[in-house]
């Protein structure tokens, strides 16, 4: 298989990536899955991909760079998983500014990134003493920089994560995570093998392109709500 057919993955063993992995090969992908720990090799090899050992909170742009080189896309899943504020600063804003380097530098234009419903305004209206502060932060200054750069990226923002399968459906959340204006409440659930199936959707469609995609389990077909 080609490298033009190739993803590279970063959050290799993390749920959604285990996810994405056999629909982007079912798809006629190859998938290179990013993981830190060796032992969870054989977790992304059942899931259909190519385990790549490269500790991401360490690894420099040149490292990255190697490992993105004549890829298709590459796609940003990992997370540090909240807990430490330091070391989500480190794996979900910085690595991910790294990748966005190194994929301008191999020339890998097609550049997705998991974030959240409410990246974009939580540091606005969160107190900084709140816990969950630092994630909101990294992932907002994370997106932030995405949007500054020349890559044809889509920000995906799903809502409260849940292990449901898939539906293929999903709802178009508002800029701020709100649909229509008012606060999804219950409504704001989005499955990870949706997130998986939005992944693999607009990576094979072309779809959102310089877009962010706040988004929840809902009525509407995926490739209707992103054409």
């Amino acid at each position: 298989m080609s490298d033009a057919e190739r993803v590279v993955v970063l959050g290799g063993h993390g749920k959604v990536a285990l996810l994405t992995a056999p629909k982007l090969t079912s798809a006629g992908y190859s998938v290179d899955s990013v993981i830190r720990d060796p032992a969870q090799s054989g977790d992304v090899e059942a899931a259909g991909g190519n385990p790549v050992v490269l500790d991401i909170e360490r690894a420099d742009v040149e490292a990255l760079t190697e490992a993105f080189d004549g890829a298709r896309a590459v796609v940003f899943a990992a997370g540090a998983g909240g807990g430490d504020p330091a070391r989500t600063a480190r794996v979900d804003h910085e690595a991910a500014v790294r990748a966005m380097r190194a994929a301008e530098k191999a020339g890998v234009r097609r550049f997705v990134i998991v974030s959240y419903a409410g990246a974009g305004v939580d540091v606005d209206r969160i107190d900084p003493d709140n816990p969950f502060y630092a994630y909101a932060k990294a992932k907002h200054d994370a997106d932030a920089h995405l949007r500054g750069t020349e890559l044809d990226f889509t920000i995906l923002g799903p809502g409260n994560l849940t292990l449901e399968p898939a539906t293929g459906k999903i709802r178009l959340a508002d800029a701020d995570g709100t649909i229509d204006g008012r606060q999804p409440g219950d409504e704001g659930r989005t499955s990870r093998d949706n997130v998986a199936e939005v992944i693999t959707h607009v990576i094979t469609a072309n779809a959102g392109i310089r877009q962010t995609v706040n988004f929840y389990d809902g009525p509407t077909p995926i490739p209707e709500a992103l054409p």
